[in-house]
């Protein structure tokens, strides 16, 4: 086979790079959101822990200024829940848009490679060829020296020649 490099082995292999990089941001952008997903669902677990223990205080009777505390406490606890509910979705945004970059570099990294193997299965046809050329002509000269051989000695037929 031919030491012929793939012309574009350097493409190949920056988009060999690109791809891998592409799935380890994937990989972060969805810890990030799956960690952002579990401080909102934190949050609103606390939410209605706090808003159990409201309603069963309440029963119980309790002044004007714990009741506008309790009130006060769960406007600002719906306030980070709903802060933290942009968070996860500008979370979820960039893990999408993470997804498709992976798809799209993994998919460029797949066409060269696919390009790379059509070259090497084209160097591997053109050494065969040229294996096959050379065999051939090796197998001329021999032929071509046994018939000048028999014309030399005179006695050899051509059929003699085809039994060597």
């Amino acid at each position: 086979m031919s030491n012929s490099r793939f012309p574009l082995e350097t493409l190949l292999e920056l988009a060999q790079s690109r791809a891998d990089d592409a799935a380890k941001r994937l990989g972060q952008l969805i810890a990030a959101q799956t960690e952002d997903s579990r401080k909102l669902e934190l949050l609103q677990q606390y939410r209605a822990d706090y808003q159990a223990r409201f309603v069963a205080h309440a029963r119980n009777g309790m002044r004007p200024e714990e009741w506008a505390n309790y009130q006060s406490f769960l406007a600002k606890l719906d306030e980070a829940i709903e802060q933290q509910g942009a968070i996860c979705r500008k979370a979820q945004n960039r893990t999408v848009a993470g997804q498709k970059n992976f798809v799209e570099q993994r998919n460029r990294h797949k066409a060269f490679n696919t390009l790379a193997q059509r070259h090497e299965s084209e160097e591997a046809r053109r050494a065969a060829r040229q294996d096959q050329r050379a065999a051939d002509e090796h197998a001329a000269k021999h032929f071509k020296g046994n018939l000048e051989d028999s014309i030399d000695t005179g006695g050899t037929s051509l059929a003699d020649c085809y039994d060597n």
